[in-house]
């Protein structure tokens, strides 16, 4: 079971989908991945939703749990804001990270959830995401990592910038190490996170619409001296330009990452 969708609309019996407003029967979305059968927006998953749906059953085990962000900065109303994401979402921080197998393959993982804090890169964010990837390279074996993020978390500062720098070496330590990465791109991956470590991955994937890019909409529409293709920032124009490897349908993305961790070796212990 994915368990419950969250921001899906109606209460009850139906649900309102995201992309094209029409009235959907719930069970027939859950059924479906929360994945619109009319028009196939594929809506936004909780990091529960998105192990039950990729792992194997009860093999995923969370790691670094504790880590918490500070408020270094001492921002105005930050304490507040985690504390509220923290009730709101039973989270620490935006990543959940940990240990998996796939189709009985080990992997190392690490899952952004958009519903804390917009999925924002701060200090505790770029932790996980950078130990996720050294135990990849420690342990030889496949690190998976689901991109969902507005950017680097403002509150934090410069330290939330260097999380740029710091998951960036994390990569080239799986390089090192020969420890094949593969990044998803799910809805949304911008700004400071597709600047670092989701856009050097060795195989790129990407949700269909996903919305992919380093500027938000309207400041992009600013800047524009040329008019641009409608799905420009979309995870479709990342895949004509060659930014991404290949947009894969949730329903497929399972079989597909199978796939690819036996093809690039390691993991199966």
């Amino acid at each position: 079971m994915l368990g419950k969708s969250k921001g899906t609309g109606l209460d009850g019996s139906f649900v309102q989908c995201a992309g094209c407003k029409k009235t959907l029967f719930k069970r027939e979305f859950e059924d479906n991945l929360y994945v619109c059968p009319q028009c196939g927006h594929h809506h936004r998953l909780t990091w529960q939703q998105r192990v039950a749906l990729t792992f194997d059953d009860g093999s995923f085990q969370e790691l670094d749990s504790a880590l918490r962000s500070g408020d270094p900065l001492e921002f105005p109303e930050y304490r507040e804001k985690l504390e509220a994401a923290m009730a709101k979402t039973g989270m620490n921080d935006s990543v959940v990270a940990g240990v998996a197998t796939i189709d009985g393959a080990h992997v190392s993982t690490a899952i952004a959830d958009f519903s804390f804090m917009g999925g924002s890169m701060g200090s505790v964010a770029g932790e996980k995401i950078t130990r996720t990837l050294e135990r990849a390279a420690e342990d030889q074996k496949p690190a998976i990592i689901f991109c969902a993020s507005g950017g680097a978390r403002m509150q934090e500062g410069l330290l939330s910038l260097m999380q740029m720098a710091k998951t960036t070496a994390a990569v080239a330590k799986c390089r090192e190490a020969g420890a094949p990465y593969i990044a998803v791109f799910t809805d949304p991956t911008m700004a400071g996170v597709l600047a670092s470590y989701a856009s050097i991955a060795d195989v790129i994937l990407a949700e269909p619409k996903a919305l992919v890019g380093f500027a938000g909409a309207r400041v992009s529409a600013q800047a524009q001296v040329t008019k641009v293709p409608d799905d420009f920032q979309k995870a479709e124009f990342g895949e004509r330009s060659g930014m991404l490897d290949k947009i894969v349908e949730r329903r497929a993305l399972k079989q597909t990452l199978s796939s690819l961790v036996r093809v690039l070796g390691g993991g199966v212990r």
